[in-house]
């Protein structure tokens, strides 16, 4: 676990789907640094009190918020009530995700929509609602989390490549149109991860084929969430719009 003990202090963070995995890991890692936290799920309230607790066990600053991030309206509330508790918002986690498997001929378009409308829609979403105010106080940061599935490619995950693959681009194009307001966007893409899904107690990757990980282990959540830290820190302000990959070798890009 990196030290970061006060580097984000005063800094307000939103971090979708931050009630479990590497959402949670990466919410407790910006509270630690010193930043107050939005948990935020769809439907899991008992774990975003949870998660919560935990950072205001250890000293922290934390709100929970059970919103649907495909309602414009639900996110509006959401940031509204975060600038209220907390008076500022300077860094946004677009974690939030549907992970599941299905055959592209046994697609449907509720299934792609779900898909799109968590993963890209609920992204566009949260940045619209947060940009004006990062641009209020001179800059913020942005981070869009994808995976390694569209890029290396998944069986059974073509609505989900589709999703992070137009996830990534939004976050370049933030980074273009934003950059002269000091917000920085980027993207941080993850390998294979062990997580828990939800409604599940089983542990399931977050991409599914064996590979060779040149490393000699899986990643965990807190591998995500030092990354993450460092990109919405002080010692990232020249880095945006980039994708960077965390998957211990596992796929290189040129």
């Amino acid at each position: 676990m990196v030290d970061a003990v006060n580097e984000l202090a005063g800094k307000v963070a939103i971090v979708t789907g931050s009630a479990r995995n590497i959402g949670r890991s990466t919410a407790m890692e910006l509270a630690r640094a010193g930043a107050s936290l939005v948990i935020n799920a769809r439907q899991s309230r008992d774990l975003c009190e949870e998660v919560a607790q935990e950072i205001k066990d250890f000293g922290g600053r934390a709100l929970p918020c059970v919103a649907d991030i495909t309602d414009p309206g639900a996110v509006d509330q959401m940031v509204a009530a975060a600038i209220a508790e907390f008076g500022r918002i300077d860094i946004l986690v677009n974690n939030a995700a549907s992970r599941n498997s299905t055959p592209f001929p046994e697609l449907d378009l509720e299934t792609w929509n779900n898909a799109l409308g968590v993963a890209l829609h609920g992204a566009f979403l949260m940045s619209r609602a947060c940009v004006p105010e990062m641009i209020r106080l001179g800059g913020g940061a942005i981070i869009g989390v994808g995976g390694m599935s569209s890029y290396r490619g998944t069986p059974e995950r073509s609505h989900i490549m589709a999703a992070k693959s137009g996830l990534a681009a939004l976050m370049r194009g933030l980074a273009l149109d934003l950059g002269k307001s000091g917000i920085t966007a980027n993207s941080v893409i993850v390998g294979t991860f062990d997580t828990e899904r939800a409604g599940s107690s089983s542990v399931v990757p977050t991409f599914d084929r064996n590979i060779d990980i040149p490393l000699g282990r899986k990643g965990v959540p807190q591998d995500i969430a030092d990354l993450i830290r460092f990109l919405v820190g002080p010692g990232a302000s020249y880095i945006s719009g980039q994708t960077i990959h965390c998957n211990g070798a596992a796929y290189c890009p040129m």
